[in-house]
Parts: C-alpha cells; structure tokens; sequence
C-alpha cells in the first residue's frame, strides 16, 4: 500500500497536512520506544479523516506531531506548506494559533468563565484582535457558530451548568472562532455517552461540510471513525490500511435541531 510508510509526492494541488518519513522515538528509561516509524501521509484541503487505532498504536503521538505540539526525531510535517522543522518555538506557536485549532478529550473550559468568555479569551489568545490590523471577533459568525452546535442560549452559563455534551459543543465553538484552517480533534467523544456523542460527531462533521475545514480525527472507536470521508488504521506506530467511511455522505439533520 504505497503513499503512507514511505515518501509521500504532494499532488499538483498540494495537502494542507503532508508527513513525510515521519518517526517519533521516546526514551523509556534505558529502552528506547517508537512510537511512529517512518510514516508518511498527505490530507488534502477540505478532507475529514480519521485515524484509527487501538491504544498503542501511535495515533496519539501522530495527533501531536501533526499539530506541531512535539517535534519529530525524524522526517517532517509540513502544514499548509510551511515546514514545522524549520520553525523556532515562537514561529511554531504563531502558525498553531492561525491556522490549527485543537478539540481534546478533556473539554478544558475554564470554570469561573462563562460558556460565552471561554470564546472569547481563545480568541484573544489566538492574536486575531491585537495590533492596529486586529480583527474584533465576529459575533454573526459567533451566532452561526451556536447554531450549528445547538448551542443557543447556552452561552451565559459556567461549565458546571452545562451537560458533558454541551461543554465540548462549547469547546468546538471555542476552536472553531477562530477561523482555523486545520481541526485536529483528539477522541473528541471519549468522556461522553452514545446521545451526546452523535451530536458531536454530527457537528465535526457539519463544520468540515458547512465551514470548510480540514479535519482530522484520532480515535479508538471505528463506529465514530465512520463519519469521516477517509479512514486510515494505525498499529504499531504504522498506517497499515485504509478505507473510506461508511457514513461519510449520510444526511445530517438540520442545525439546531434537538440533540
């Protein structure tokens, strides 16, 4: 299966997430362990794909390396044609804040915020509003953003207020804000049940369709895998096969209905 352990050729329309040889060694002790060997991968603009894998498999640790928050030990990750390797730590986190968004496991919501002021400081954070050229976050896009999520009227309440599947709702809000070109979601459902982790699925999946992102999902779990529009398996730190989802063209139900 050419095109993933080994090198990659970028197509004439280049991927916005290339991984070329990409190996991630780490230092257990005396023991040396690899956790991604060699792997190469291209994501094209507008893709949803997920990652598969049971624990150990490396996709963790590929989720990291594509959003630049490790370094590879070798081989390279290349975003939107920009060389991660190439980069000293504050370019790194510059292009992480422009054009990747991240959506954890671990909603990550600060507690004495409202909903509402967990948008509002990643925005901040993310640079958009600061300087003479800043852009004010925009609140029409805040609107449709809550929409999409089912999120509406849920803005002015703390974390504690708000069911698990309404603070990752929130949490894909807070990512989403910014505009990111990349959505990398790592087991996006892992702290959820079966109801509130099909509301998730389906906005990942709306957002990729109505917004345009790219998105790239790692999870354990192939039922979830299924919304993407490709599959790849991971075991032992290798893509072994692909495949693509068999939900990936279902319809989904109109934004803002009850979930």
């Amino acid at each position: 299966m050419p095109g993933y352990n080994g090198n990659v050729q970028p197509d004439s329309a280049s991927p916005i997430i290339l991984a070329e040889n990409l190996t991630k060694t780490y230092q257990a002790g005396k023991v040396l362990v690899t956790a991604v060997r060699g792997l190469s991968m291209s994501v094209e603009p507008g893709e949803f794909v997920a990652i598969v894998g049971p624990s150990g498999s490396g996709k963790s640790t590929l989720f990291y390396l594509l959003g630049g928050l490790t370094r590879a030990t070798s081989g390279r990750v290349v975003i939107d044609g920009i060389d991660f390797a190439t980069l000293d730590d504050g370019a790194r986190t510059k292009l992480r804040r422009h054009r990747i968004a991240f959506v954890f496991q671990k909603f990550n919501l600060l507690p004495t915020l409202s909903a509402m002021g967990n948008i509002e400081i990643a925005y901040t954070v993310s640079g958009r509003a600061s300087g003479p050229n800043g852009t004010p976050m925009d609140l029409k896009y805040l609107d449709h953003l809550s929409e999409i999520l089912s999120i509406q009227g849920r803005l002015v309440h703390r974390p504690a207020e708000l069911s698990g599947g309404e603070q990752q709702r929130v949490a894909i809000a807070r990512a989403l804000i910014t505009r990111p070109a990349i959505v990398l979601a790592d087991e996006p459902t892992g702290n959820l049940d079966t109801r509130n982790s099909d509301a998730v699925l389906n906005m990942l999946l709306r957002s990729n369709r109505e917004l345009g992102q790219t998105t790239l999902m790692i999870t354990h779990n192939p039922e979830a895998a299924a919304i993407a529009g490709r599959i790849l398996y991971m075991r032992d730190g290798e893509i072994v096969r692909e495949e693509k989802g068999s939900r990936a063209n279902e319809v989904l139900p109109p934004a803002g209905a009850a979930v």
